[in-house]
């Protein structure tokens, strides 16, 4: 099955969802569909070898400014997402922050959140108890820092996400507006900005190309990345193929419960007038 996200309103009810999934092996895919471009892939390969450092630091934001009116009084594709019946205890942080969180999953593995710190606000008052901005500053094990801007009132922004990694010699920065770029900062040295579709590119970002360089791809073609990867997951499966499903990354159950995770201990943070909590 292929589900929207937040997976679920409760970290239990996830956890219990993964249980049922593992038991039935049953394929669950988690819609972020952000992490089918391209150069996520090969983000996490220059990470993982080294070119940037030692990680310092994590910047993440999905803030765009698309309500910072109450277009939900006419909007009825708004309307749910700000109803704690249908969306649960959360607006932004589970809506958008979860999708850079999914990406900084993706290119860094290894980074595991260790406690967080969340503030949140409703700025179109109606929208209470839901939030409408939201900050999240996060320390991982290692010591590694990490904030997260989840807003949908940042007005003039049309959408708004990056995600920035810094590491102790090169920084990289990717935006999904310009997803066929991906900055590469070496400390000293002029800035690059790699292509999607070059031959210079990591072998694994270079999979899921079909129109080569210079041709511009986008959201559509993220997100039939990803439902390629759901479909081999769910035949293989089907047919117990475990090293074709070893090979395959995507947004799985366990991502989906990590989302869920994530938004409930940012939401029991900010109820508790912004205090750090652990992971």
């Amino acid at each position: 099955m292929v589900c929207e996200k937040p997976l679920c309103f409760t970290l239990a009810e996830a956890e219990a969802l993964r249980e049922l999934a593992l038991a039935r092996n049953r394929i669950v895919g988690v819609t972020y569909g952000y992490a089918g471009h391209q150069l996520i892939e090969q983000a996490r390969e220059m990470i993982a070898q080294g070119e940037l450092g030692e990680i310092r630091l994590v910047q993440m934001q999905f803030a765009h400014g698309f309500h910072s009116a109450p277009v939900e009084a006419q909007n009825a594709a708004t309307q749910w997402r700000v109803d704690p019946r249908l969306a649960g205890p959360s607006y932004v942080l589970g809506d958008v922050g979860t999708h850079p969180l999914y990406l900084s999953e993706v290119m860094l593995p290894e980074l595991k959140i260790k406690k967080l710190l969340c503030v949140r606000q409703s700025f179109v008052k109606s929208r209470a108890p839901l939030e409408d901005n939201a900050y999240t500053i996060m320390e991982y094990e290692g010591g590694a820092m990490g904030t997260l801007w989840s807003s949908a009132v940042n007005a003039g922004s049309m959408h708004g996400q990056k995600i920035r990694v810094v590491g102790a010699k090169a920084s990289l920065e990717w935006w999904d507006e310009r997803p066929n770029q991906l900055s590469f900062e070496v400390q000293g040295r002029p800035a690059q900005v790699l292509e999607r579709g070059m031959g210079y590119l990591h072998a694994n970002a270079l999979i899921d190309d079909r129109i080569g360089a210079g041709h511009p791809e986008g959201l559509f073609d993220a997100w039939a990345n990803l439902y390629y990867r759901f479909a081999l997951a769910m035949d293989a499966a089907d047919r117990d193929d475990q090293d074709l499903l070893a090979s395959l990354r995507y947004p799985d159950i366990h991502a989906g419960v990590e989302g869920v995770r994530w938004v409930e201990r940012c939401v029991s943070s900010a109820d508790q007038g912004g205090v750090w909590v652990d992971y």
